[in-house]
């Protein structure tokens, strides 16, 4: 079930109506019935690959708590992450490595006897594969008491609003929220409803919309000049923010209806004035769990300047991989990484070429290039991220570097013609006016926000339902 899809609006009124007629003891069977169902929806079989994991990781949770052997307790925490991360190598991972062996092999005159495996990938398995880690590894630290109540940690792996694409939750933030009494409140009703109505303007408004444009050049980049490659590219980047930022303002705002928080989960990156600065304002629930589970442990930045870059290299290698077993999304996280390796490298170089030249006196002017730069570098990285290889990637750029700028508007505009370029062009205007709204509305402003929202879905929203991009993660 898609949140884009009519059927959705029904399975929200129905639920959320139930939430707060059905007494508090029953409301946590009520939401894990639904988000059962909501699951069940895309593959019924694959909650079966959910039901085992929730298995491991509830009685692992509760052993590591009361045993007092230290042995013991990483035991049960290696078995709960070997399962977890096991099931999302073999789902994910599999194919993509043994392709590569077989590669290999072919290269030395052999050939791979291992098969391939028939097997599509659980939708969200990425997703409720690292919220279910991040519960093991803090009860194991000592900072989340185990869930004794089955439904509930059940539950907090399953959270219908953002079991598929996130946030990506911790269990000191949500855990205790299942067990509160939540009353309707009006006030929650109109915040939800307006973080909801937003994220359906990114996704059918803003995201679906670039994308006919963006599909179109990809798909025929033999007829792109350089102008249309440019536009596919930017098309590309504010396509990908708002189709992943709308699924988490609406799972916020479906969330925030019934009274629970999820974490904030983008912070308007594209204002970002550095790389590092982008990577605290995007996917801040997958980024921050890299920083506290993986980083960190490494040992961060306190040991040594070169212990520092690799694991900043490696934490962006493997977030890359995490967003897919394909080349092309490891060459985009080491682009990041390297990135973040090369501003800390020529940091004083770049103060004193900003104080050299003056700038550094006209902050406003320092702020649009710093935005230009990161723009530019983020929007270069998604060319592989939306590559389906990186041979398709190496052609985009080509296609770019060719400086084929002809004024063949049927080529610049593509095939749907100049009124879809225009359009799309409007609608990202109208998403950057929306970035001159304070970040909480009052509750008058709101209302009128929500209705004039919901009027500009209804005459530009697309109307076929695609599904959102980091469902395939």
């Amino acid at each position: 079930m898609l949140f884009n899809q009519i059927e959705f609006l029904f399975f929200f009124i129905v639920v959320t109506t139930l939430f707060f007629t059905l007494p508090h003891k029953l409301r946590w069977v009520l939401l894990l019935g639904a988000s059962c169902f909501f699951y069940m929806f895309f593959k019924p079989v694959y909650i079966l690959i959910l039901f085992f994991t929730i298995v491991i990781d509830y009685f692992s949770g509760i052993i590591i708590e009361k045993t007092n052997d230290p042995k013991k307790k990483k035991y049960f925490l290696i078995l709960s992450l070997i399962t977890n991360i096991g099931i999302l190598a073999i789902f994910k991972y599999y194919n993509f490595i043994n392709e590569n062996i077989s590669g290999i092999a072919t290269i030395f005159g052999f050939s791979n006897p291992i098969p391939a495996l028939n097997i599509l990938l659980p939708i969200g398995l990425s997703f409720h594969t690292f919220q279910a880690m991040s519960y093991t590894i803090e009860v194991y630290r000592g900072n989340q008491k185990a869930e004794k109540h089955f439904g509930i940690y059940a539950l907090y792996v399953m959270f219908y609003p953002q079991l598929v694409a996130g946030p990506i939750e911790r269990p000191q933030n949500i855990l205790h929220q299942f067990h509160e009494k939540k009353n309707f409140n009006y006030d929650n009703a109109i915040l939800g409803l307006n973080l909801i109505v937003f994220g359906l303007f990114k996704k059918m408004v803003v995201a679906d919309r670039l994308s006919v444009y963006v599909n179109e050049v990809y798909g025929d980049l033999g007829n792109a000049n350089s102008i249309s490659a440019f536009i596919a590219c930017v098309f590309f980047s504010i396509q990908i923010y708002c189709d992943f930022s709308g699924y988490s303002d609406i799972a916020r705002g479906t969330a925030k209806f019934m009274g629970f928080d999820l974490m904030l989960n983008f912070d308007r990156p594209y204002l970002s004035q550095s790389i590092s600065e982008f990577w605290t304002r995007w996917h801040i629930s997958l980024s921050t769990w890299f920083k506290d589970y993986l980083y960190i442990p490494l040992g961060g930045n306190r040991e040594g300047k070169y212990k520092w870059y690799r694991n900043l290299l490696l934490v962006f290698l493997i977030s890359g991989l995490w967003h897919g077993a394909n080349w092309t999304f490891i060459i985009w996280g080491a682009l990041h990484g390297a990135y973040l390796l090369f501003g800390i490298f020529t940091n004083k170089l770049q103060n004193k070429i900003s104080t050299l030249t003056g700038i550094s006196k006209l902050p406003k002017i320092q702020k649009g290039i710093n935005l230009i730069i990161v723009f530019g570098l983020v929007t270069f990285a998604w060319i592989f991220f939306r590559s389906k290889d990186i041979n398709q990637a190496i052609e985009v750029i080509h296609v770019l570097l060719k400086f084929d700028f002809s004024k063949n508007l049927t080529t610049i505009c593509a095939s749907k013609g100049p009124l879809n370029l225009l359009l799309s062009i409007g609608v990202i205007g109208l998403l950057f006016l929306s970035y001159k709204l304070p970040k909480q509305l009052n509750l008058k402003y709101n209302t009128l926000f929500i209705t004039l929202t919901t009027l500009l879905i209804i005459i530009l929203g697309k109307d076929a339902a695609s599904e959102f991009i980091y469902f395939q993660f």
